[in-house]
């Protein structure tokens, strides 16, 4: 490729929908009267789903953390607060992540590695110690064992008298992306979506303010799938969550306004932002055309965004600054409700004291010295984010429907469809960056030929897995073993008689059963899931 072929403009956004020189107002013309119309605040929401959006209110401020023991996490919670941090995100480790205590076998070498070790109810009240619950918005994300995770927070709650009602927060409970994207499933998927539906219908009473679901994008993102793959892939998701939910009795205004969804931030700003715009559009038609929702809270499109850790490249990591910068603005242009900025040293390691400072330091510069948070949908009415709206709109419609013609998610999951169009994806990208028809900066183009770029990487204590072996055992010795026994198989027997298992759920932890008993429990009537690849 000669210098002048790399200098060319992209001649497609990574959807593939084509770039032309300029856009002008013929290419909007034919919605003009409904442009004309829109407002932020209004059904159907482009615009943004409060009419002055951060005018009245800035979106949460959240950092994805969490790693080695409860301990460790805790003092990067109060240190992360101490920083103007507004809401805490819950990283797990895998082990916690899959249903295995810390003294699993098959948990050596990964307590504590990727995310926060939590077995038990003690566990989680270490790691949100000096956490004022009724007052700090708390997010888990956790899908295998959401259940448990949550019946341990409201456990909490209880035992800090803390009233279930004024809990807020998010657990991402989200399984089917686990079966396309990242691979952290338990049970087979039917009986997964009935403990979701278990979950849902138990908030509703319980804890009004929690977000029982965040329906999540963001990993189906970052295992190769485009901006529209990403959207129509979540939102087929949903529509099966929804489906299950009212098969099961639920009436979806019951349910509904407290759904909330999970997306990610690439580096391209326009189409990521009219991403955003084009999801709240899709939302709204969805639950008042299709499913007849009323409550205008139901049509309400409520999302938090990460920017991407797989846009993140190990050769000249201070250039991530940058890059995390510019997906940060395409969320906040986009009309985020929540944020988490990745750090710079995620290509090499878990994130670093300074790194995580700079990432939040990132979002604050943005929302009091950018201007990006002064008007409602700032970019609205701009020819080429107009079209690109209607166009991501359109694309992701479409791909739904191939969808709904294999029978919905659940078939297309089962059959591979999913996985095979985002592989696809994932190998023409990297053809692209490796042919140079994508420039990564760093990467393959404007590399260092000695790239001397030193931060210093950030590792957990190495004792953590002999720490919680250590607390599992005392745990055990001093708990009764026959209130053990029975609270297993009271939830053993709310699973086999098809029961809501959240009440089983938080007085097992209570006397505390660990998380890896009470995913054994399950096991023996769910049943455990076992992936057949796709070629």
């Amino acid at each position: 490729m000669t210098g002048q072929d790399k200098d060319k403009a992209p001649s497609a956004t990574t959807s593939g929908i084509p770039i032309r020189d300029h856009y002008a107002f013929p290419d909007i013309e034919s919605e003009f009267e409904e442009l004309r119309k829109d407002a932020p605040g209004v059904y159907p929401f482009t615009r943004g789903i409060h009419p002055a959006m951060y005018r009245r209110r800035l979106w949460t401020m959240r950092q994805y953390a969490g790693f080695g023991t409860a301990e460790e996490s805790n003092r990067r919670y109060r240190y992360l607060l101490a920083q103007g941090q507004t809401g805490l995100s819950v990283a797990f480790d895998l082990p916690t992540q899959v249903g295995l205590d810390s003294d699993h076998p098959r948990a050596r070498g990964e307590v504590g590695r990727v995310g926060v070790a939590v077995s038990s109810l003690p566990d989680l009240g270490v790691l949100l110690r000096g956490i004022p619950l009724e007052r700090v918005s708390v997010s888990m994300t956790i899908n295998a064992t959401a259940a448990v995770l949550l019946a341990m927070l409201l456990a909490l709650a209880d035992k800090r008298n803390i009233r279930r009602a004024d809990l807020t927060g998010t657990i991402q409970n989200d399984i089917l992306k686990e079966y396309i994207a990242r691979g952290t499933y338990i049970f087979p998927p039917r009986p997964s979506l009935k403990i979701i539906t278990d979950i849902l219908s138990f908030c509703r009473e319980e804890t009004p303010r929690w977000n029982t679901m965040s329906i999540s994008g963001y990993h189906i993102r970052e295992a190769g799938a485009t901006a529209v793959q990403e959207l129509a892939f979540t939102l087929a998701n949903a529509v099966a969550y929804v489906e299950s939910a009212r098969a099961a009795g639920l009436k979806i205004d019951d349910f509904a306004p407290r759904l909330s969804f999970f997306l990610a931030a690439h580096n391209d700003v326009f189409e990521e932002a009219a991403k955003f715009r084009a999801a709240r559009r899709l939302w709204a038609r969805l639950m008042k055309e299709r499913f007849g929702a009323r409550n205008p809270l139901s049509w309400k499109f409520r999302f938090h965004v990460q920017t991407s850790g797989s846009a993140l490249l190990a050769q000249e990591p201070d250039n991530n600054i940058i890059r995390i910068t510019l997906q940060a603005l395409a969320a906040v242009l986009g009309g985020a409700q929540s944020l988490h900025t990745n750090s710079r040293d995620e290509a090499l390691s878990l994130p670093g004291e300074d790194s995580v400072r700079i990432a939040l330091r990132t979002q604050q510069v943005i929302a009091y010295e950018s201007g990006a948070a002064s008007t409602a949908d700032p970019l609205g009415g701009s020819y080429w984010v107009e079209f690109l709206t209607r166009r991501i709109e359109e694309k992701t419609a479409a791909l739904m429907g191939k969808i709904e013609d294999l029978g919905g998610m659940l078939p297309a999951i089962e059959r591979g469809f999913v996985q095979r169009e985002i592989q696809e994806s994932a190998f023409l990208f990297q053809k692209q960056v490796e042919s140079g028809e994508r420039v990564l900066v760093g990467l393959n183009r404007f590399r260092l030929k000695d790239d001397r770029t030193r931060i210093p990487l950030f590792a957990p204590r190495r004792d953590v897995e002999r720490t919680q072996r250590r607390r599992l055992a005392e745990l055990r010795r001093r708990r009764s073993p026959r209130r053990a026994a029975d609270r297993l198989a009271a939830v053993a027997r709310a699973a086999e008689r098809g029961d809501n298992i959240m009440p089983a759920l938080i007085e097992a932890v209570k006397v505390p059963v660990t998380l890896g008993e009470i995913t054994d429990a399950l096991k023996t009537v769910y049943g455990e899931y076992r992936e057949n690849p796709v070629t």
